[in-house]
């Protein structure tokens, strides 16, 4: 892999994060190829590894060991996509069931990935970090709905540093096993010691903040709009089962009884809807998905609240 080293004295202190000031700096690279570059110890600072959190000071020396990105193992696929929005900056689909976002052992095929190269015909994959070409945020395999992606590295940048900054505001809708308290709710995820797969609760976590509102219920289930103020990994299926409500058909973290009695196939989990700035006019844009029909069924048969 070919290798250039570039050295950076710090003309004034900045109150950005490491990673957000290189891609400021270097526009040709994006956020999270200088994340990787950072955990990697190829960012030096005063001639020690650092972290993408730290914000530069007035003097500092940088080295900057830049890599070629490696060569992009995906493939384009012709693959139906439901769009919502789509511009020559961004495209929005409404995500069906089953889809995986990017590729992933076990999942190479099939992914909105791959279908975004066949579908954005001027996306450069070099542009972006390896089996991620324009993805600016992700959803879970069975979770439907909006999903955003980026066709240029300008966009990325802006649209990842809303995601990162918490100004995306999202909104999903949950059919839940019981009845989960209403209002703000704040437990910190961390994954699990042993099942590496999995999140959990734990004190020594990242924050996590979700808000719960119950639109309906009957005593069994709940029909319950969450909107996630952080972006932990399985934010929601985890909070939901630590307050005793999880999602129903969750694989994972659900009830296996119910699911089973119920005949949920998946975790009814849907991202319904996305506020952003647009990344090339900075006006807000609203995505709204419509409810699949499978949560449909149920939302009709819990009882009005």
């Amino acid at each position: 892999m070919k290798e250039t080293t570039k050295d950076i004295l710090v003309s004034q202190t900045s109150s950005k994060r490491l990673d957000q000031w290189l891609s400021d700096h270097f526009s040709d690279h994006s956020r999270s190829y200088f994340q990787k570059l950072i955990e990697g110890s190829k960012v030096l600072l005063n001639g020690a590894p650092t972290k993408k959190q730290h914000k530069l000071e007035e003097g500092d020396q940088l080295e900057i060991q830049f890599e070629d990105p490696p060569q992009l193992d995906i493939h384009p696929e012709d693959i139906p996509l439901d769009i919502l929005f789509e511009d020559e900056h961004l495209i929005a689909i409404n995500k069906p069931s089953g889809m995986v976002v990017h590729p992933a052992p076990g999942a190479y095929t099939g992914t909105f990935a791959a279908a975004l190269l066949h579908h954005c015909k001027t996306l450069n994959p070099a542009d972006f970090e390896a089996m991620r070409p324009g993805i600016v945020h992700r959803l879970d395999k069975e979770t439907t709905g909006v999903l955003v992606a980026a066709k240029t590295l300008a966009a990325h940048q802006k649209l990842t540093h809303q995601f990162a900054e918490r100004t995306a505001r999202k909104r999903y809708l949950a059919i839940c096993c019981n009845t989960p308290p209403e209002g703000r709710y704040s437990a910190p995820i961390k994954r699990h010691p042993v099942k590496r797969k999995e999140m959990r609760v734990d004190e020594e976590g990242k924050e996590a903040i979700s808000s719960f509102s119950v639109k309906r219920k009957n005593g069994e289930l709940s029909f319950v709009e969450v909107e996630i103020h952080t972006g932990r990994t399985h934010q929601i299926r985890v909070h939901l089962k630590h307050l005793g409500a999880p999602v129903l058909g969750d694989p994972v973290y659900g009830n296996p009884n119910q699911n089973k009695k119920h005949g949920a196939n998946r975790q009814l989990l849907h991202a319904e809807y996305l506020k952003i700035s647009h990344p090339h006019t900075g006006e807000p844009l609203e995505l709204t998905a419509p409810i699949p029909s499978d949560m449909k069924i149920f939302i009709e048969q819990i009882e009005l609240a």
